[in-house]
């Protein structure tokens, strides 16, 4: 006996691979002679190893077809799962309402701007490891958490990871009201900000809820090996070396990381910024990209553009 457990990542998507009445899930189950249920937002097949590494392999394959955007209509998802030789039929209007719930369900990601917004997706997709700098209102956490849901949408992870860390700027955490996670909860809301535009609130929180988004301080990743993930590090200026150094060597099978930070807001106080130290270090490393941000580059607003040059080198 086997087992497989495939996350699915919103309600509309699992409309739309089980099909109306949920008959491609019983067709599979009939087809491969296995059992399919779904529990706590995945999918979980069990039976014979064939049956189920074979129902595994078309159930995934569509998924990464839906999630590219290809638009499948719910009788071509169902040929995908069933292959040629099971009948299907035409697309109903139970059918069409399905895909069309599916497509409103599904978010516009954000498109570069500018040149080097655009040099910097393209270093995601052609890099491990990309570390990018630049003023606030570029765009460095943004795009890095819009290319990380669409490698999730792909296939080419299976979760991702977004960290930085808790460094007091000028207050004292233990003075803030609630526990740990309320008091470093503030630190994370840019990723929680940029999910929720991307995915909508709903769909951010089912993929925190399946495990599939990790939001987490740096410390956390002490002792961790990241395998198959997206890991974006951000506000990496207050990282030390040390800290650095941890980061990046959790770096682990299948990954790809990128590293966001303004060198000239750090809050480190007579310490080595991390960032620093390691754009010196991964120089010329193969693998590693590195882009930097300018003042044109800011997308946030005009005045943020203002602010950023009347402060000058400073800001």
């Amino acid at each position: 006996m086997s087992e497989q457990r495939i996350p699915l990542l919103s309600v509309e998507e699992q409309r739309l691979l089980f099909g109306p009445y949920d008959r491609n899930l019983k067709e599979l189950r009939r087809s491969f002679g296995i059992q399919a249920t779904v529990r706590d937002g995945a999918l979980r097949l069990t039976g014979p190893e064939e049956g189920v590494a074979e129902a595994s392999r078309r159930i995934e394959e569509t998924l990464r077809r839906l999630r590219s955007g290809a638009g499948l209509k719910p009788y071509e998802v169902e040929r995908a799962l069933l292959g040629s030789g099971v009948p299907s039929a035409e697309p109903d209007a139970g059918d069409r309402l399905a895909a069309g719930a599916s497509a409103r369900g599904r978010r516009g990601e954000p498109e570069p701007r500018t040149e080097h917004q655009r040099q910097y997706l393209d270093a995601i997709r052609d890099h491990e490891l990309v570390l990018a700098t630049g003023p606030a209102g570029t765009g460095k956490t943004y795009l890095a958490v819009a290319a990380a849901i669409r490698h999730l949408r792909e296939g080419m992870v299976q979760r991702l990871i977004l960290t930085r860390p808790a460094v007091e700027a000028g207050e004292h955490l233990g003075f803030l009201p609630g526990d740990f996670e309320a008091k470093v909860n503030p630190y994370l809301r840019p990723f929680y900000d940029a999910l929720h535009d991307m995915l909508g609130a709903a769909g951010a929180r089912r993929l925190k809820e399946l495990e599939i988004v990790e939001i987490a301080p740096l410390a956390f990743m002490r002792g961790r090996t990241l395998n198959h993930s997206f890991i974006i590090l951000d506000e990496a200026q207050n990282c030390t070396p040390a800290q650095m150094k941890m980061f990046l060597t959790r770096l682990g099978e299948g990954s790809r990381a990128v590293v966001t930070g303004d060198r000239t807001q750090t809050d480190l106080v007579g310490k080595l910024s991390g960032l620093d130290d390691a754009l010196e270090r991964l120089q010329g490393v193969p693998g590693v990209a590195w882009i930097e941000f300018g003042r044109e580059d800011i997308q946030r607003s005009s005045l943020v553009q203002r602010i950023v040059e009347a402060y000058g080198e400073e800001a």
